[in-house]
Formats: C-alpha cells, structure tokens, sequence
C-alpha cells in the first residue's frame, strides 16, 4: 500500500470530463464556508462494538460524524450470525445511544443480517419493518421516516426496492460508488466494497476516481477495523485518510442521512 499524496488527490480533482450534477444546483453544500464538490460517505456495516468505538474516535478526532450502521438483534444472545465475517462481539443500543448523542449516525442495517434478494418478498419485507420497529423502541429519536436503509450483503430486488420507497428516507444497495450529489427526492443509494480482504487498496482507488470528476458523492461500504469483520481496513489507515481528505477544500466528509437531511435546512 502506498502513502496517500494529498498533492496528487488536489491535482487530479478537476480532470474529469464527466459531471455527476443532480438536478438543478448541486452547490447547495457548505461546510466551513466553501462549496463542496465531493462527498465521502465510509459506511461502517454490522455494528461491531471494538471497531465501532474505535472509528468513532477517530472520526472525533477531525471533528466528524462516523457512519455506522447496525444489525437490530446483533446484540442479542440468541442471534445467529450469518457467516464468518461476524463471529466478534456486537455493540448493543446502550452504546448507539452513546455514539449518536456524540454526534454519530446510526442506521438500520437489518433485523438478522439476512440476504432478501434471496428470500420470497413478503418475507423481506417482514424482515424490514421489524427492523424499523426495533430501532424506533430503542434509538433515540428514531424515525422511518429519516432513515436510510442499508441492505444486508448490499442485495436488494427491484421489488422490494419499489416498496421500501415508501418506508424510509432512503436506501443503499450494491451498484457504483459514485452517486449524484444529494438532490431532493434522492431514494436509491449505491455504493462500491471489496472483500474479504483488506479493502485499502479498492477504496484508495474509488476515491481518487470521484476527485477525477467535476462533482459527485462516493458512499464506500466498509466494516471494520483492524482486522475485524469482512474487508477490513486498518485503524491507522483510517486516521491517514481523515487527516488527507479533510485537507482536501473540494471534499466533504459526511454519514449518508446527514448529507440528505441538509436538503431540507
């Protein structure tokens, strides 16, 4: 793995030749008093609690909010995890509760973890309101309504991305990582990943692709640190790349419901 050149991100950010403008302006962003052309979501899966706290204090220490979204019954004794990647301890919504009253977001990512591009519609959906349940009668604050979805596995069918339209803010699956900037109305997230193993590389290459554009909104779907959980990254590569990117005046660095809930100030 190579050291991030800060220099090498700033040349290459304006040398695109396609613009990803969402409809009508796609300044509307300030953070810090300067138009933003490109935002960074990281989007921490499965809620595991070591790398959880962790990516927190380290998004701390540059004055951002982590993405962390969370299996609803990870916590649970009784819950069984789906594959190899989630062998390790989950937190529970006593430390949610902790990271989003310190500014964090915290999003549904399934009642079980289970895959519904695999299961009979009727039963994904299930799956999705006792999810949404669970979070509203123990998050604080929570909403459906300001939630984002984030599918298990990133899978989702064209059915039932129709039907969660009407379920949550919005939704994130598989597909490209980069995305238009937030527009109103904006439902369907995708987002790139890499794994199982380590995703420093893939993500290094993601990011330096959305600078090379005029403008656009890269949500990059990872999990943990140190080794933990599927396509894992390391925790001095995470504080690197805050301190590079926050260096960057084209870039902002934001949670998924964040940067679309600033649609509505």
């Amino acid at each position: 793995m190579h050291k991030y050149d800060r220099r090498r991100w700033m040349k290459v950010a304006g040398a695109g030749t396609i613009a990803l403008a969402a409809p009508g302006k796609f300044n509307w962003f300030q953070q810090g008093g300067t138009d933003k052309k490109h935002i960074i979501t990281l989007s921490f899966d499965d809620g595991f609690k070591k790398s959880s706290l962790l990516t927190a204090e380290i998004f701390e220490k540059y004055k951002l909010q982590a993405c962390i979204n969370v299996i609803a019954t990870g916590h649970e004794k009784n819950f069984k995890v789906p594959d190899e990647y989630q062998v390790t301890e989950k937190g529970d919504f006593v430390l949610w509760n902790e990271l989003k009253a310190r500014g964090h977001e915290i999003m549904p990512h399934g009642y079980k973890h289970a895959n519904k591009a695999k299961m009979p519609l009727e039963e994904a959906k299930d799956l999705v309101k006792r999810c949404l349940d669970y979070f509203s009668k123990h998050l604080d604050g929570f909403k459906p309504g300001e939630a984002i979805f984030n599918m298990p596995y990133n899978a989702s069918t064209p059915e039932l991305e129709t039907w969660l339209l009407g379920q949550a803010m919005a939704f994130r699956t598989g597909g490209p990582g980069i995305n238009l900037l937030p527009y109103k109305g904006q439902k369907k997230l995708t987002c790139s990943a890499f794994g199982p193993g380590n995703t420093e590389k893939y993500l290094e290459q993601e990011i330096n692709a959305l600078l090379k554009q005029p403008s656009g909104w890269l949500i990059y779907n990872t999990h943990g640190l140190n080794g933990e959980g599927w396509g894992p990254m390391s925790a001095d590569f995470l504080d690197r790349l805050l301190g590079n990117l926050t260096a960057i005046d084209s870039v902002a660095i934001l949670p998924a419901g964040i940067a679309l809930s600033a649609l509505k100030k």
